[in-house]
């Protein structure tokens, strides 16, 4: 693995849509108390669903630590691979690398800084080692970014086009010396991308600080799905149409203008008193709160070759969602995965995997 001196654009490489193939997909095992109610029990069912669901498509790496290992290797299918990592928390989109490509099928690596989220969550030094840690095992070649940025707060069309939020990236906990202008520039060289779409906000209270991935996402080049509801008293109302009708009003980067498609989110959902109290909350990491609402959405599902991961919620609005990703994905099989003690931990499906093409 090589620490390359200049940038995925210079050198002809781009990120993928992630409807594009792939090689596999990389997890993260749950096991941090703080984050994980249960000691993270529940979780790790959760995410050996899911792992073994995407594993139906594509191959399946986990990261799992020492302590965890042979207990991850027997909750998992034995076609998914299980490697010894050390790391901080299990969400790999945000804090593993951004692959990209180029015409030749050569495939290398971003390495973004990462800070947690702004901090919520500490430590986060290990998760900072993720992406070259990755990279090394599948002996890829790594650019370093120099931008605090999470893999969930960006998505691409693969074409050059960019979906972000104003929330997120321009949010003063992760680079407040930077300009818009400085951000946008860093992102085209890293990206190879031409046009970025700001959308204003993310999910209603998702602690990301409103990545891009719960709210709107690609589903080929020209279309996206967007996290939708019709209760114009609920605060998400406001924010999807302001997403919406920004989308309306843009191009990408060949001219086309959008195709959006609303999916309905699950009704608004909340912590329990037992889920609450599950968690080992320690100083520095962000309290999980009876009566906190939790940031669900649809959206935030994996595109695997030939297949869709999706979240479910036991929600009335299941049906008509997965109804929606099979019109969307009318060649992709869809897999819905019971997601909710993944929403606990703050994330969802998109959050916990990482595409590598």
């Amino acid at each position: 693995m090589t620490l390359i001196n200049s940038t995925p654009r210079k050198d002809g490489f781009r990120m993928p849509g992630e409807f594009e193939p792939h090689a596999g997909c990389w997890m993260l095992w749950p096991e941090r108390p703080d984050n994980w109610r249960l000691g993270a029990k529940p979780a790790q069912r959760a995410f050996a669903t899911t792992a073994a669901a995407i594993a139906q498509f594509e191959p399946v790496t986990m990261g799992v630590s020492r302590g965890q290992f042979l207990n991850a290797r027997q909750m998992l299918p034995a076609h998914v691979r299980v490697v010894e990592m050390s790391y901080d928390d299990s969400w790999i989109r945000d804090c593993g690398p951004t692959f990209v490509i180029n015409d030749k099928g050569a495939v290398r690596g971003v390495d973004w800084d990462f800070n947690a989220w702004g901090g919520i969550y500490f430590p986060w030094d290990q998760d900072a080692l993720v992406a070259r840690k990755v990279l090394k095992i599948e002996r890829l070649d790594r650019y370093k970014a120099d931008l605090v940025l999470e893999g969930g707060s960006i998505h691409v069309d693969g074409e050059g086009t960019l979906l972000v939020t104003e929330e997120c990236l321009l949010n003063p906990n992760r680079n407040p010396q930077l300009t818009k202008e400085k951000i946008e520039e860093t992102l085209r060289e890293c990206l190879n991308v031409e046009q970025i779409v700001w959308l204003d906000r993310g999910v209603c209270l998702d602690e990301t600080s409103g990545h891009i991935d719960n709210l709107c996402c690609f589903v080929r080049p020209g279309v996206v799905a967007l996290t939708w509801t019709d209760d114009r008293s609920d605060p998400q109302h406001e924010i999807s149409l302001d997403a919406y009708d920004r989308l309306r009003a843009a191009t990408d980067a060949r001219g086309r203008k959008f195709e959006v498609h609303k999916i309905h989110q699950p009704e608004p959902m909340t912590i329990t008193k037992e889920e609450s109290e599950g968690i080992d909350a320690v100083e520095g990491t962000l309290p999980r709160r009876a009566g906190d609402r939790l940031a669900g959405s649809y959206i935030n599902f994996y595109t695997a070759n030939d297949g869709i991961v999706m979240p479910t919620f036991d929600d009335p609005h299941d049906g008509a969602a997965i109804e929606t990703l099979q019109r969307l994905f009318p060649k992709r099989r869809i897999v819905d995965v019971p997601a909710r003690e993944i929403l606990l931990g703050g994330g969802n499906i998109h959050c916990i995997t990482q595409q590598q093409p």
